[in-house]
């Protein structure tokens, strides 16, 4: 954590940035659920010489959580984006996640939520939006998380979504952050091979446009809607293309039928041309019918890629909601909750957030503890118990050595 550059005024500091961190991580860790709360969940003798061991940071009490909220106000923006980035570049050197490619891409799901909403102006960057007769201010947040169909989900990536100028007369929006998101992803990893994940909101030529100039895959959701003629033309090239089509009858599993077709075409308003190719799934469910449809750049050529690329590509998707914001929203993290009003400081909260939750996922599903749900009744219940072995036992010594902590491989259960 030393690696962050600290904006206070070093002649005047008496906590050190790594033991503040500490305590806003451990706020979420511990899933306290408020930043007032964390001073007195580490106010025993063995938590604050745990709070002291972790950080290297010798002073004898906790700092006050204004400590921390002031620390937070003057980091600059991208510093806690840095950590985040160098520990999923850690995680993928180590090839921790190297079996859970698809094609040889890592999975990145893009999608927003909601973070933050008041019942008057927050600041001069909030959105808009009519309840009624009730304007409603608020704040969200697009996210780019790296997911695997194991069932982690890693942010790697974030950019808000706010107005740039007060009384803004066209509101900032998903497809205008995700410019903005994919710009920082390819300077954060140039040449990492990504598939991206996408709903059918972006369908369209911009999207389409920088996946191809940065050589990364996609799959978008396919429904009539988003791109009708695409949608028509697709239907007919299906039929067209009759021997793209597979069945895949695995026991114990629900029956699907796949079906593709390959060199469709879409131009978009600013008249350039795309090259697409569709692939659908029809999944059977105790006599129950669902189509599932997707877009992507991937060549279909075969009945194993197809297969593939829907049932660990694009059913992934909803992981990002699954494992992803529904967790932090419902499990403890309280996503939701404002952490800080402030408006730089809310942003580092929710950084910190979502390191945070990777650090959870790496413990939660890690091999050492085996099956965490039936070990401690639920990953909520696993948080609590973390923070009673803070509160009463020391953390020994060796494991947070540094030389030793290189040489740890992560391993993740597969039960």
């Amino acid at each position: 954590m030393t690696l962050l550059r600290d904006g206070r005024n070093q002649s005047y500091i008496k906590r050190s940035q790594n033991s503040l961190l500490w305590m806003g991580l451990l706020t979420f860790c511990l899933k306290i659920g408020s930043r007032r709360q964390i001073g007195f969940e580490l106010n025993t003798r063995l938590a604050k010489e745990n709070l002291r061991r972790l950080s290297g940071d010798q002073q004898a009490e906790v700092a006050h959580p204004d400590t921390l909220e002031y620390y937070l106000q003057l980091l600059a923006p991208e510093e806690i984006q840095r950590l985040r980035r160098w520990m999923i570049l850690r995680l993928i050197r180590m090839k921790a996640l190297d079996d859970q490619r698809l094609e040889g891409t890592f999975l990145i799901v893009i999608d927003g939520t909601g973070q933050l909403t008041f019942d008057k102006p927050h600041c001069p960057n909030c959105l808009t939006r009519k309840s009624g007769d009730k304007v409603i201010y608020y704040h969200s947040v697009l996210e780019a998380k790296l997911v695997t169909s194991s069932g982690l989900a890693f942010s790697i990536g974030t950019e808000f979504i706010e107005n740039s100028l007060p009384n803004a007369t066209k509101q900032d929006c998903e497809l205008k952050a995700f410019v903005r998101l994919a710009r920082q992803l390819k300077k954060e990893f140039p040449q990492l091979r990504m598939c991206f994940l996408f709903d059918g909101l972006y369908a369209n030529g911009t999207v389409f446009d920088i996946c191809r100039l940065n050589r990364w895959n996609y799959i978008i959701t396919f429904k009539q809607g988003s791109l009708p003629a695409v949608w028509r033309e697709y239907q007919t090239a299906k039929y067209l293309q009759g021997q793209n089509h597979c069945l895949l009858e695995d026991p114990g599993q629900p029956r699907q039928s796949f079906a593709w077709a390959t060199g469709l075409k879409h131009q978009d308003d600013q008249r350039r041309t795309h090259h697409l190719n569709a692939f659908e799934c029809l999944e059977e469910v105790d006599g129950k019918c669902t189509t599932f449809a997707w877009l992507t750049n991937f060549p279909l050529d075969h009945r194993n890629t197809v297969t593939r690329l829907a049932n660990r590509g694009g059913r992934c998707r909803w992981k990002i909601e699954n494992e992803g914001f529904n967790i932090q929203k419902n499990g403890g993290y309280a996503l939701e909750h404002a952490y800080s009003t402030h408006p730089q400081a809310w942003k580092h909260w929710y950084l910190l957030l979502q390191i945070a939750h990777l650090l959870m996922q790496l413990l939660e599903r890690g091999n050492l503890l085996g099956n965490v749900q039936k070990v401690y009744g639920s990953f909520k219940a696993m948080g609590r118990r973390l923070g009673e072995s803070l509160r009463l036992q020391l953390i020994d010594l060796i494991a947070i050595d540094p030389a030793v902590c290189l040489a740890i491989q992560i391993r993740f259960n597969s039960s």
